[in-house]
């Protein structure tokens, strides 16, 4: 049923329940997954004399986040899984690589809401009616 699994994950320390989850996913289907992170940075003055800095910063973000994302591979045995980051929107960037690489399944993570929360149109909410594919989304504690 399924044979490319985006697994989008913010490498936080849930991040190793969302791959176990779309691994055994994965395994169940013989599906292929690939790891997705976004770095969504937005500096405080888009057009400001700080422009400079922040493409820097964004760089040294995603750097960071590639290296991070790669010991979190090997952590948990998906080494040789092709993987990226990305800078931008975090919701359109699932979205479009979820489209780019023909994905039949997004996993991501997603966390009670609570008050005013709720009312914030979250990253889980947009990708499942954005996504041309199905969505498995985690509970996290």
């Amino acid at each position: 049923m399924y044979k490319q699994i985006l697994v989008a994950i913010d490498l936080s320390e849930n991040s190793e329940l969302v791959i176990r989850r779309a691994s055994a996913v994965a395994e169940k289907f013989g599906a292929q997954v690939r790891l997705l992170h976004v770095v969504e940075y937005v500096p405080i003055e888009p057009m400001g004399e700080a422009l400079m800095p922040a493409m820097e910063i964004e760089r040294d973000l995603v750097a960071n986040a590639t290296r991070n994302l790669e010991k979190l591979a090997d952590r948990t045995g998906l080494a040789d899984a092709p993987r990226s980051v990305e800078a931008g929107s975090i919701k359109s960037e699932i979205v479009r690589i979820a489209a780019e690489n023909s994905a039949d399944l997004v996993v991501l993570g997603s966390k009670e809401r609570h008050g005013l929360a709720i009312l914030i149109n979250a990253t889980e909410d947009t990708i499942l009616h954005s996504a041309s594919c199905d969505v498995l989304a985690v509970r996290l504690p």
